[in-house]
């Protein structure tokens, strides 16, 4: 392996990267929610017998941890965050697509999955020294 690609600074390049690209693809979900609102979630939520006001947790996943994530500010607390939504979203609205194929031949879920592996990879690897608080 080329040593330039296995210093610290490139893990931190590559941490930034994950993090940026996460929080910007998850915020632009959360963007949809603000414009249109929960309510499709919460009923969801209702019909699987939960309380529907916890639509509004949505926000916490797809507005506020993914600025943790583009800011580096307590992002190992806002993968987190961003992964307890996309569990949710799967067991939610996708539980019949989890042996599903596309036409294509890829997983139906693939996006989900990025997105949910991407976030507890975080969690695992932390943010990085390109944060503003470098946990």
């Amino acid at each position: 392996m080329d040593p330039v690609f296995s210093t610290p600074v490139a893990d931190d390049v590559g941490r930034l990267l994950l993090r940026l690209c996460l929080g910007i693809l998850i915020l632009f979900h959360g963007v949809g929610k603000v414009l249109h609102g929960v309510d499709p979630i919460a009923g969801m939520l209702s019909g699987a017998g939960v309380p529907g006001a916890l639509a509004y947790g949505v926000y916490l996943g797809e507005v506020v941890a993914p600025l943790l994530l583009i800011f580096g500010f307590y992002a190992r607390v806002g993968a987190a965050l961003i992964a307890a939504n996309m569990v949710v979203a799967l067991l939610l609205a996708h539980r019949g697509d989890f042996l599903q194929l596309t036409e294509h031949g890829g997983w139906q879920l693939e996006l989900q999955g990025m997105f949910l592996f991407t976030a507890l990879a975080l969690v695992l690897l932390g943010p990085g020294r390109f944060a503003f608080n470098r946990r």
